[in-house]
C-alpha cells in the first residue's frame, strides 16, 4: 500500500513538472559524455598508454602495459615536478589571499553607494573583463606592460628609471598574475556578495542606527555576520581549486623566461601531454590534482562545521 502511494505521488509530481525535467536532459547528457565517461580514461594514469595499441581507444587502453604508480613516482621524484607544484600552490595561494577578499570589499563599497547611475557604471566596468577571453586580456596586458611598446614605458623614462620587464622577470611575474586575475574576476565575484547583502533585513540597520551605531559598526556587527555563510561556501569552493592556478591566464601570459616561477600543473600537462604525447604521465599528474582538490574541499568543509558554519553539505 505504501509503495502504491509513493508511485502515485511520483507520477503526480512527474506529470506536474515534466517540462522542467525535460529541460534538464541536455545538461544530464552533457555531464554523462564530458564528465562521467572520461573517468574510465583515468586508468591510463597507471599504464604505459599507446594510442596505436588497438583498433580503438578502448582496445588501446586494454592492451597497454600496466605500470602501477610509476608515473606518480616519476613526477614527485623529479625536481621540476616539485617546482611546478610549488609554483601552482604559491600562485593559487596569492590569488586567495589577495583576490578572495577583493569582491567582498567591492560589494561592501557598492552597497554604500546611493547614486544608482554611478553604482551601475562601476558595476558595468568591473564586470566587463569577466566576459572577455584571456587571449584578448593578455593582449591588453602586453600593451600596457611590454618593455618595448607598453604604455608604462614613458613613465619609467620620465622618472629616469630603468624599464621593468614585468612579463619576463621572475621577480614580478607572479604579482602580475595576481593583479590581472583580480582585475578580471573582482566584478563578477562581487555579484554573489551583493545578492547576500541585499537579502539582509533592513530593519536590523534601522534598529542599529536608532541605537547610535555608525556605518563601521553596522558593517562589523550586521553586514559581515549576515553574509558569513556565503563567504564560507565561496571560500570552500576556492580552496578546493587551489591547484587550479588559471590555465588560460598563465598560458597566454607566460614565456620560457618565467617558467621557473610561472609554469603550473595545467600548462605543464598541456605542454608535455599534447606536444610531447606523454598521455599516461600527464594523466597521472591531472589525476593527482583532482584528488588533492577533493581532499581540500573535504577538509575546509569540515573546518567550517567546526567553526559553526553550515559549509556546502
Amino acid at each position: 500500500m505504501e509503495r502504491t502511494g509513493r508511485w502515485v505521488s511520483f507520477k503526480s509530481n512527474f506529470k506536474r513538472s515534466k517540462y522542467l525535467l525535460f529541460m534538464t536532459v541536455p545538461m544530464i547528457i552533457y555531464y554523462i559524455i564530458f564528465r562521467y565517461m572520461p573517468i574510465f580514461g583515468l586508468v591510463i594514469s597507471f599504464q604505459d598508454f599507446r594510442p596505436l595499441a588497438g583498433q580503438s581507444v578502448i582496445r588501446s587502453i586494454l592492451n597497454s602495459e600496466y605500470l602501477g604508480l610509476q608515473h606518480f613516482v616519476d613526477f614527485f621524484g623529479s625536481l621540476y615536478g616539485k617546482q611546478i607544484l610549488l609554483n601552482t600552490f604559491l600562485i593559487s595561494l596569492y590569488k586567495i589571499v589577495f583576490g578572495f577578499p577583493a569582491p567582498i570589499i567591492l560589494a561592501l563599497m557598492l552597497n554604500e553607494v546611493k547614486k544608482e547611475r554611478f553604482k551601475k557604471f562601476v558595476q558595468s566596468i568591473s564586470y566587463l573583463p569577466h566576459f572577455i577571453s584571456w587571449v584578448i586580456l593578455a593582449g591588453i596586458v602586453r600593451f600596457i606592460f611590454s618593455p618595448d611598446y607598453g604604455i608604462i614605458v614613458p613613465l619609467f623614462r620620465a622618472f629616469g628609471k630603468p624599464v621593468i620587464n614585468f612579463l619576463g622577470d621572475n621577480a614580478y611575474f607572479r604579482a602580475l598574475l595576481v593583479m590581472t586575475d583580480i582585475w578580471q574576476s573582482v566584478g563578477w565575484g562581487s555579484i554573489v556578495y551583493l545578492a547576500a547583502i541585499t537579502g539582509l533585513d533592513a530593519q536590523l540597520y534601522e534598529a542599529a542606527s536608532i541605537d547610535g551605531a555608525g556605518k563601521l559598526q553596522q558593517l562589523f556587527h550586521i553586514t559581515l555576520p549576515g553574509i558569513a555563510s556565503t563567504v564560507v561556501v565561496m571560500f570552500i569552493l576556492r580552496v578546493g581549486n587551489i591547484l587550479n592556478a588559471g590555465f588560460d591566464q598563465v598560458f597566454n601570459l607566460y614565456n620560457p623566461a618565467v617558467y621557473e616561477v610561472g609554469d603550473i600543473i595545467d600548462t605543464y600537462v598541456y605542454r608535455v601531454g599534447l606536444e610531447q604525447f606523454e598521455f599516461s604521465y600527464t594523466s597521472a599528474v591531472g589525476f593527482f590534482k583532482s584528488v588533492f582538490g577533493f581532499a581540500m574541499v573535504m577538509m575546509t568543509n569540515h573546518l567550517a562545521h567546526l567553526l559553526g558554519e553550515e559549509g556546502i553539505w
